[in-house]
């Protein structure tokens, strides 16, 4: 029985990192690139059009950046997988990206090898955040972020931090915890005070690094 290739959109602004990552994606075997778009409204108009599974989604993007097109998009189907195409100079939007409701980060100069394997991940229900990504935050976590070897967190804390590793948003977190959404923020104030961290990866990297939480 010949399994159904994953259908997969390309969203990014420049036309030549689309082309060479379509090549790349349609010569895996199992996917197939079905559509391409320059910006996010551009992206929304052809999800009315185009049935897809996963998108491989730019952050930076004139007319509208990836961050509204995802939220948009997650807002009228729950159930699309998005990966964010991210350099390391947009780490400040990560965290509105994870919010949006990503569930996985590449670092735009993708080896084959790390594409084949979140794709995989993602379309399966995982999250998946390239090693580059996680080096980068660690190394800035290090340099940045003293641990607090006095550091105590509360049982539903770690239930958040747990919960936010397996990549679901604060409205996922609040349903499967049964507490509201604007509580499981507040919690995550909580973490990212407790260990002096600025968002959700940089909140992650320092809990594997402190042995909080593995992967």
């Amino acid at each position: 029985m010949i399994e159904p290739l994953i259908r997969v959109i390309i969203v990014d602004d420049h036309e030549i990192f689309r082309s060479g990552l379509k090549m790349v994606i349609n010569k895996l075997g199992y996917a197939k690139v079905v559509a391409e778009a320059g910006d996010g409204a551009e992206f929304l108009d052809l999800l009315t059009r185009e049935e897809t599974d996963l998108v491989l989604m730019d952050i930076e993007m004139p007319v509208m950046n990836g961050i509204e097109a995802t939220r948009q998009a997650m807002a009228r189907y729950p159930s699309l997988k998005i990966i964010a195409l991210t350099m390391f100079k947009e780490d400040a939007y990560i965290q509105s990206m994870i919010e949006a409701g990503v569930k996985g980060f590449l670092i735009k100069n993708i080896r084959k090898e790390v594409l084949d394997r979140a794709i995989q991940a993602v379309y399966n229900g995982k999250t998946y955040y390239s090693e580059e990504l996680w080096d980068y935050f660690t190394k800035t976590v290090s340099k940045e972020e003293k641990p607090d070897p006095e550091l105590m967190l509360t049982r539903r804390e770690l239930e958040v931090l747990v919960l936010l590793a397996e990549g679901l948003s604060n409205k996922e977190i609040g349903d499967r915890l049964f507490v509201s959404e604007r509580t499981i923020v507040g919690h995550k104030s909580n973490l990212m005070a407790k260990t002096n961290t600025k968002n959700t990866v940089s909140l992650l990297a320092y809990a594997i690094r402190n042995g909080l939480i593995d992967l």
